[in-house]
């Protein structure tokens, strides 16, 4: 085909780092006007891919046109200026200004008084307000983004893309903060913006969602490019078979655990937090994956939080191996053997300045203090190796930086922080958000393991699959109550919709959630 037909082309892209080729001869070839999905395991190079096209990473060879024309961008801004915005996987707000500051950063309106320039803030104020009314959004441009949920800010995000003109839009998981109306959102947005010629690089492990918004798929593995196809041709089997290199016929691993007896009680759990949780009541048993499920806003996290000592407890009791027990803090729940996952890795859960070792060693560092008052001692790297082997983590080393890893990487180091703890209780928040499929078969396999051994498990998902296809039983949870409990083995995606928009707990519900 002539190159004219693209407004993009990469064409043998190659990009090294420090002990890994992260690229090697990639192509991309992109049509204006289209949704362009581009899938891949975590580490199959994708992000570093935009990155050489956004001009911030310098690739080591290959060549990159735009409408036939050979570009190099200096950086960030230098490719904004020729018309290609990105959306990044990891939202990076100034949460301390707002909305509109944000959506207008580096680009203010300005005004001039008596000859100086001033930032014009009605009118950023009512470009804001016309960008989001185009888009369908409400978002007040004048509160802070600290105090907008992860949802909002994506969106807030998008808009900002948008109001660039920009004739490439590159969207690195758009949607996996999104509830599914703000989805259907997007999706209507991308179809506007189709329509004006825009072309759409779209990133994403939602199977569904590619094979429904993008008109080709390019899949890469273990960055090297794998091939390019209509979208409509494809199947999810088949774009996971090439993505994995290999066939992937069974979701979820073989589970050999058998849950015992209780070693978890919550009893008539209230949050001392205004508009949370209230009277949640569950147990859950010695060697037991607990799944949790509910809409957005249903409070799951800020339960486990609160168990955990995050978070503080108005009433309520909870009971370990049948003793009462007050947990206050973090400290006091590592103390009880429990580990907490959390749901934002990049904000709560790793230090990306750090090595794999040292977020490995963080949570138990004094078992690991060398005579020198460091952390990493002799038996701490070892510990991190062995680790490192187990969980299968790609690096070239432990002393990498963990930020220089895929994120389901990512997520096996925290598995491993949490490991070396020895816990008997684990609080699994989204473990496989924004992980790809194959990842995501090594985490369930890492979390069926743990169950066999007796370790007892609460798992947080938004993926109804994953909670039929990992949970002995099922918790829903509405409106900050829990409405039922399903067996895992008999529940069905209705029955868990029926009980997630149930806003109040029956009594049988209740006495089930005591008694089950």
């Amino acid at each position: 085909m002539e190159p004219s037909e693209y407004v993009l082309e990469m064409e043998n892209i190659t990009k090294s780092f420090p002990g890994v080729k992260a690229l090697d001869g990639v192509i991309l070839r992109v049509r204006a006007g289209t949704v362009h999905a581009l899938v891949g395991e975590n580490g199959a190079g994708k992000s570093t891919l935009m990155k050489c096209l956004f001009g911030m990473y310098d690739r080591d060879d290959g060549t990159i046109k735009m409408n036939g024309e050979e570009v190099s961008f200096t950086d960030a801004k230098d490719a904004l200026k020729r018309g290609i915005a990105m959306i990044h996987q990891e939202l990076s707000p100034v949460k301390d200004q707002t909305v509109m500051e944000n959506m207008w950063l580096g680009r203010y309106p300005e005004k001039k008084i008596l000859g100086i320039p001033f930032i014009n803030n009605k009118a950023m104020y009512n470009d804001t307000i016309e960008a989001f009314r185009g888009l369908g959004l409400d978002i007040n441009p004048k509160v802070k983004v600290r105090y907008l949920s992860v949802s909002k800010i994506q969106m807030l995000e998008i808009a900002k893309a948008c109001s660039m003109n920009a004739k490439i839009i590159i969207m690195d998981e758009p949607s996996s903060s999104l509830t599914q109306n703000e989805v259907d959102q997007l999706f209507s947005i991308i179809k506007e913006l189709r329509k004006k010629g825009v072309a759409i690089i779209y990133i994403s492990h939602k199977m569904d969602e590619i094979l429904k918004i993008s008109n080709e798929v390019t899949i890469m593995r273990d960055g090297k490019y794998i091939g390019t196809w209509e979208s409509n041709k494809l199947t999810t089997d088949f774009i996971i078979s090439k993505m994995v290199g290999r066939d992937l016929s069974n979701r979820f691993p073989p589970r050999h655990n058998t849950p015992a007896e209780n070693l978890l009680e919550v009893g008539g759990l209230c949050s001392a937090e205004r508009n949370s949780f209230n009277n949640v009541s569950f147990n859950l048993r010695k060697g037991e994956i607990l799944g949790i499920s509910g809409l957005v806003g249903a409070k799951r996290s800020e339960l486990v939080e609160s168990i955990f000592g995050l978070r503080p407890l108005k009433s309520g009791q909870i009971k370990i191996d049948g003793k009462k027990v007050r947990i206050k803090n973090s400290i006091d729940a590592i103390d009880a053997k429990m580990a907490l996952l959390t749901e934002e890795r990049r904000v709560t859960g790793i230090f990306p300045m750090l090595s794999i070792a040292d977020n490995t060693l963080i949570t138990n560092w004094k078992k690991y203090l060398s005579k020198a008052g460091l952390i990493r001692s002799k038996q701490g790297i070892a510990d991190v190796d062995e680790s490192i082997k187990q969980l299968r983590v790609k690096t070239p080393s432990c002393l990498t930086r963990i930020r220089n890893l895929s994120g389901g990487n990512q997520q096996k180091v925290l598995f491993g922080r949490w490991l070396l703890t020895e816990p008997e209780i684990l609080l699994l928040d989204e473990p496989t958000r924004g992980i790809d499929v194959g990842t995501k078969y090594e985490i369930y396999s890492i979390i069926a393991d743990l169950a066999a051994k007796g370790k007892s498990i609460i798992m947080i998902s938004s993926e109804m699959s994953e909670l039929l296809g990992m949970s002995d039983r099922i918790m829903v949870m509405c409106n900050g109550r829990a409405t039922g409990i399903l067996d895992g083995k008999t529940a069905t995606q209705e029955a868990i919709m029926t009980l997630a928009t149930q806003f109040e707990q029956t009594k049988e519900n209740e006495k089930e959630a005591i008694l089950a």
